[in-house]
């Protein structure tokens, strides 16, 4: 039945596949879809796109992470409890905004379901790339045009030469930016080439510098605008490097809990290894210095770790569903609460596919 499903859905869904292809080759190629940016260029309201929160309530951010369906898998019962779980989410969060922190969907059919159900909302929604996006699909470019031409999705291509999806979104409040969620793409696997002649092969990539440069850029820029330094929030897929320095300071390993220094202020549990890159690239430093208060990732199925270190909260967003693999113990979402004065709140949202 599933597979039916799947052919029917294949051919009802034709025009939506080819869509992004026709408006590429139009176009003559993915450059014209990317912004040009140097340093030197002035930040305007262009820069970003702008959420206004209700003053009379908190606004709420709803992380979705890895849902990572195949096409074999979105027409079957996994494909019914993901998307069940999704509208149970949404409806027990009440969310402003909905955020994906890539790995979304392995192929073409699993990518149109999953955009079709968040976009069916009509709540504002921000993916962002993780390391398997576009591996079974057309490309990485194709899964970027279903964002661009869904209803209520924020997502944009962002500067040329820093990956798929470096964009910032504003939320303000009578008036004024609160808060700033930048979501930035981690990309996929490189080699790393080391000082005293080691190669690394095929580990994980993530930040490039010019993206660092843009992020202290947009920084200043919104800073100008408010002639402050604006909290802000990063969205990413693969975690920084000191997520693991984070966890190393925070868990007792013999005792099985977090040590009493970070106990009030950390929650979660890890249970694998904090998979990114192998070298440190210096943008939790920068992301420090430039109004930081929280870090969000995906990645790591069965990590959901969040711990306040050194004035960060870094934080695994909880999986969504059973796509790839997972911990049944460790299934839902997260969401990331925003008062009038930009101060915010993370908490997990567990539940038991059971229910579903």
């Amino acid at each position: 039945m599933a597979i039916i499903q799947l052919i029917i859905s294949f051919l009802l869904a034709f025009s939506q596949i080819l869509a992004p292809i026709n408006t590429v080759i139009s176009a003559g190629g993915e450059d014209s879809f990317f912004t040009e940016w140097s340093q030197d260029k002035q930040f305007t309201e262009e820069d970003y796109e702008v959420l206004v929160k209700n003053p009379e309530k908190d606004f709420v951010i709803l992380n979705l992470a890895d849902v990572q369906l195949s096409d074999g898998e979105v027409y079957g019962d996994m494909g019914a409890r993901s998307n069940a779980l999704i509208t149970k989410l949404v409806e027990d969060t009440q969310p402003d905004l909905i955020t994906l922190t890539g790995d979304n969907a392995w192929d073409t059919m699993a990518y149109i379901e999953l955009v079709n159900i968040i976009d069916s909302f009509g709540i504002p929604w921000a993916p962002v790339m993780g390391n398997h996006d576009g591996q079974g699909c057309v490309s990485e470019f194709w899964c970027c045009e279903l964002f661009m031409e869904a209803e209520n999705c924020l997502f944009r291509y962002g500067p040329k030469d820093m990956g798929y999806g470096n964009y910032i979104i504003n939320i303000m409040d009578n008036g004024s930016i609160i808060h700033s969620l930048f979501m930035m793409d981690t990309h996929s696997n490189r080699d790393y080439y080391l000082n005293d002649g080691v190669v690394l092969e095929d580990e994980y990539d993530h930040l490039w510098p010019n993206q660092i440069k843009w992020f202290k850029w947009a920084v200043n820029g919104i800073s100008e605008i408010e002639g402050k330094v604006v909290d802000n929030s990063v969205f990413i897929h693969i975690p920084v490097y000191e997520y693991r320095e984070a966890w190393a300071a925070a868990w007792d390993e013999d005792n099985q809990c977090y040590r009493p220094e970070y106990a009030d202020t950390s929650f979660g549990i890890n249970n694998e290894w904090v998979c990114g890159d192998p070298v440190n690239n210096g943008c939790f430093d920068v992301f420090k210095a430039n109004g930081t208060k929280n870090i969000i990732c995906g990645h790591d199925h069965v990590n959901s770790s969040s711990i306040l270190y050194e004035g960060i909260r870094l934080t695994y967003g909880l999986k969504l569903g059973e796509g790839c693999y997972y911990d049944e113990d460790l299934i839902g979402g997260t969401t990331l609460t925003i008062d009038s004065t930009g101060n915010t709140v993370t908490e997990h949202h567990y539940y038991d596919l059971a229910d579903f």
